[in-house]
């Protein structure tokens, strides 16, 4: 364990302490725009830079990934942070949005953490020890049919300018399914998968930091991470997230 995830787990709520300042008083919330559709608060930039502070602080030997701070040196071994995933769900007062954070060291994810403060729900991993929900044990789901499935999506802020957009994806497996969810969150999203609460989850055009803390949650759950092709791997691109049973079943509508 490169390091203890008590500590870690104090930092992440501490973090979320924060956001949740700004979001009981979203009437003084500054927003803006990093483009037309991609929102960025005052509430993001204090956050991240608690995080950045107090992650770099208690572990200088890691460097730092931000969303909104970017990157510093030391990107063989670094921290890779959303402040907050799901701004806009964030900004318009609605719970679903979390902190996410991971450790990466030589570009292998060995620690991710995802807190959902108005929720009050915090999932973490350890590579190789398992993924905990509030401190218990967590695992996908039994799901062994698509048609009975649960399954969750996102939609990327640039998607009209994407030639390979989600909404024809959506639509092929909407049908192929019992139930669909678009919660607004791809952190919270992907541990949803690792808690059983959906059976698969996919999304396109992310970044690392969307995805890096929640992406160990649902493989230490027992959950597979791929391509919209089935290759094994944590693409932000193109991510899909199953329980595995029904991996072969939803990636040929991908």
């Amino acid at each position: 364990m490169p390091i203890p995830l008590s500590e870690l787990e104090t930092i992440v709520r501490a973090a979320g302490a924060i956001a949740m300042t700004y979001f009981n008083d979203l009437d003084q919330l500054a927003v803006s725009k990093k483009s037309a559709r991609d929102l960025v608060t005052d509430a993001d930039v204090a956050v991240e830079h608690y995080l950045k502070q107090a992650l770099t602080e208690k572990w200088p030997e890691y460097g730092f990934w931000g969303e909104e701070s970017g990157q510093t040196a030391n990107q063989n071994q670094r921290w890779i942070v959303d402040p907050i995933d799901g701004t806009h769900s964030f900004s318009k007062g609605q719970y679903f949005w979390g902190v996410s954070v991971a450790l990466e060291i030589a570009g292998e994810l060995v620690v991710g953490a995802v807190y959902g403060p108005a929720l009050d729900d915090y999932y973490c991993a350890a590579k190789g020890q398992g993924a905990w929900k509030n401190g218990k044990p967590i695992r996908v789901s039994d799901e062994t049919s698509l048609a009975a499935s649960m399954v969750s999506t996102g939609f990327a802020c640039l998607r009209q300018y994407l030639p390979d957009n989600n909404l024809p994806r959506f639509c092929r497996i909407a049908q192929a399914t019992t139930g669909q969810r678009r919660m607004g969150s791809a952190a919270l999203d992907l541990c949803t998968v690792a808690d059983g609460q959906v059976d698969a989850f996919w999304e396109q055009e992310l970044n690392l930091y969307d995805v890096a803390g929640g992406a160990l949650v649902v493989l230490e759950a027992g959950g597979t991470l791929t391509d919209f092709q089935g290759n094994p791997g944590v693409f932000p691109k193109q991510i899909l997230a199953t329980n595995g049973k029904i991996l072969d079943q939803i990636w040929p509508l991908m």
